[in-house]
């Protein structure tokens, strides 16, 4: 049995102008703010002494690596990235970026609603009602009325 596993695909590049202005903030917080203050943190724990056991500068260079596997991530998806930043010509139709009600039934058989919004994978936020492009709900809803 083979533990392969195929690479996962990267998303639709869509996002939002509000989506890509959050990402480019996060960027440049993670790049001109968090980076310089562990950095500083690195060399003054690598001061300490020895640091094969300094738990300080084993922590401090396992967020380095993370903040710059970040900042990787988000500087080759914002090169990529198409921003929709205006409504289709067909307004009547479901699209990308859009505000779409669901009534659906509940399992006691009342009548619910919920609010989502359509938006790239890399603005996903369910605790707003996000929904990714790629979902299978979204799919569905697309160029529907």
């Amino acid at each position: 049995m083979s533990r392969y596993r195929p690479p996962r695909t990267a998303g639709t590049a869509l996002i939002t102008a509000e989506g890509e202005a959050r990402l480019r903030a996060e960027l440049h917080e993670l790049w001109h703010v968090r980076r310089p203050q562990v950095t500083q943190a690195v060399s003054e724990a690598a001061a300490l002494g020895d640091r094969s056991e300094n738990a300080e500068y084993i922590y401090v260079k396992k967020m380095l690596r993370e903040i710059d596997s970040r900042v990787r991530y988000l500087s080759k998806r914002l090169e990529n990235f198409i921003v929709v930043d205006r409504p289709p010509d067909d307004p009547s139709l479901v699209f990308f970026a859009a505000f779409v009600s669901v009534e659906f039934e509940d399992s006691a058989g009342e009548l619910k609603q919920a609010r989502y919004r359509i938006v790239g994978a890399d603005e996903l936020d369910p605790s707003l009602g996000y929904i990714s492009v790629d979902s299978p709900l979204a799919r569905a809803l697309i160029g529907k009325r």
